[in-house]
């Protein structure tokens, strides 16, 4: 490394030479994306297309489509008080400050000082003169300026950096906010579709109860074996046993979103509430900008743009370091003359220092900084196709289980209309009790998972509108 003084009037020259470059590094395109020209789901219309989004798009509490004012609360609480939310948006706070200390490095630095020394002179220092002072007073009060003009763009590339930087990491806060209240609203609609399970099994153990008094009567008129008795008593202390066992998982659920609220498990409770009816409309036509509202290809697509940033930063390293600089001081042996013309010091002029050689380090750098940036596009483009995955396998959930609800809606009333015919029979004498009781498993069997379709329906539901990126919208990203 060599530094070397230029000339005041040949710096001048220098500067203003310079002063009409540009920015090194390439300036940033998103990377392009090849995306499906359509919906590969059948049943299903829309086209999918390249990121551009809408301003126009659905905005909101997604969740609200679902009508459930507690549902609302707990998702207002989650997104008050969750930690991780917390930790996100304090992230993105940082990456914003780093931003704001970026764009400093664009203004001169201006310091000031004091200081007061008492000095004492050896007698037996080289060409001392007899007689004079050995002690003194030195006040001196400095003032510096100094300035780094940015003429390669290194700077402003590390500010583009950063910046692009801090949007990734508000759209972090906002996929973190997405899937955390995502996450809530499938706990609860499972709650709510353990209690739905729940209902009907005290509805069955109603109906086991009275076809155990009906074969216990039936046995005391030698109508029934004691063999019939004890498999209703079987059958019924078995769906008890369901019963309870619901109250387990209800229970984890429930401290899911106690947590996820930020609230201790021992003192949180949700009522019992019955899941019921079908899962609103989600438009299959959705506008495919929807797909691209994202946070977390919003994230990825921002982090590519920050990469790109740091090859101009790499690049500027091959050029001289050029430094404006400024200093000026009021110094004196007694305060009384420290402000005074003759107590005034100064001196002013630029610095350049060049790079001779370095072992190919500036090299390594750059193309550092150029597989960073291959790596967050193929990041990006492997984040999009994730994406498209996201929503064929919630369309095609809701498609199949809709058309496995209607059968299963069919099977149980088959189901129910069996057990009818068989209790009747049994109660005539017509079929032995084994032919009520199988056909009671049955109905109970495919009730249950008629239950199960109602919520696993309604989870899809949810799932589809958290893989659109809940109505989040990338021109929320702030502009830094």
């Amino acid at each position: 490394m060599r530094a070397y003084r230029l000339p005041v009037a040949g710096a001048l020259l220098a500067v203003l030479a310079l002063s009409g470059c540009k920015e090194v590094g390439p300036n940033y395109k998103a990377p392009a994306m090849p995306a499906p020209p359509e919906y590969s789901d059948n049943g299903h219309n829309g086209n999918w297309s390249v990121a551009t989004p809408a301003d126009t798009a659905i905005r909101g509490d997604w969740w609200a489509i679902y009508q459930n004012a507690e549902l609302n609360d707990l998702e207002q609480r989650c997104a008050n008080a969750n930690q991780n939310i917390a930790a996100a948006l304090h992230a993105y706070e940082q990456a914003h400050d780093l931003v704001r200390e970026n764009k400093a490095s664009l203004y001169p630095t201006v310091s000031i000082g004091a200081a007061a020394t008492r000095n004492l002179i050896s007698d037996n220092r080289p060409l001392h003169i007899p007689g004079t002072a050995t002690n003194y007073w030195d006040f001196l009060i400095p003032l510096n300026i100094s300035w780094e003009p940015d003429f390669w763009g290194g700077i402003r590339r590390q500010i583009e950096s950063s910046a692009a930087s801090a949007q990734a990491t508000a759209a972090d806060l906002a996929n973190t906010r997405l899937s955390l209240q995502g996450m809530l609203a499938v706990t609860y609609f499972q709650i709510r579709g353990l209690d739905l399970q729940a209902q009907l099994l005290r509805s069955t153990l109603d109906s086991y109860q009275q076809s155990l008094d009906l074969t216990q009567y039936r046995f005391k008129g030698g109508l029934a074996s004691d063999s019939d008795v004890e498999q209703a008593k079987t059958l019924l202390e078995q769906t008890r046993a369901q019963l309870i066992d619901l109250g387990v998982q209800r229970a984890q659920f429930e401290h899911a979103i106690a947590v996820l609220i930020a609230e201790p498990a021992t003192s949180f409770h949700i009522a019992e509430d019955p899941l019921v009816g079908d899962p609103p409309n989600v438009p299959t036509g959705i506008p495919s900008e929807l797909l691209q509202r994202r946070p977390d290809i919003a994230g990825a697509e921002r982090r590519v743009a920050s990469a790109n940033a740091l090859i101009g930063v790499a690049k500027s390293a091959f050029y001289p370091n050029i430094v404006l600089g400024a200093s000026g001081a009021v110094e004196s042996t007694q305060i009384s003359q420290l402000f005074t013309a003759g107590s005034a010091a100064w001196s002013a002029g630029p610095s350049a220092n060049e790079i001779l050689y370095d072992a190919g380090r500036r090299k390594a750098q750059l193309d550092l900084a150029i597989a960073q940036r291959e790596q967050a596009t193929a990041l990006y483009r492997q984040q999009v196709l994730s994406a498209f995955r996201d929503v064929e396998d919630q369309l095609a959930a809701l498609r199949v289980l809709e058309q496995e609800a209607a059968v299963t809606g069919r099977a149980v009333a088959a189901a129910k209309r069996s057990t009818e015919l068989s209790t009747m029979r049994y109660k005539r004498g017509l079929a032995p009790y084994l032919e009520v009781l199988t056909n009671q498993t049955l109905e109970l069997a495919n009730e249950r998972t008629a239950a199960s379709l109602v919520t696993q329906r309604i989870v899809a539901s949810a799932q589809l509108q958290i893989a659109l990126g809940g109505g989040w919208s990338s021109t929320q990203l702030p502009s830094n």
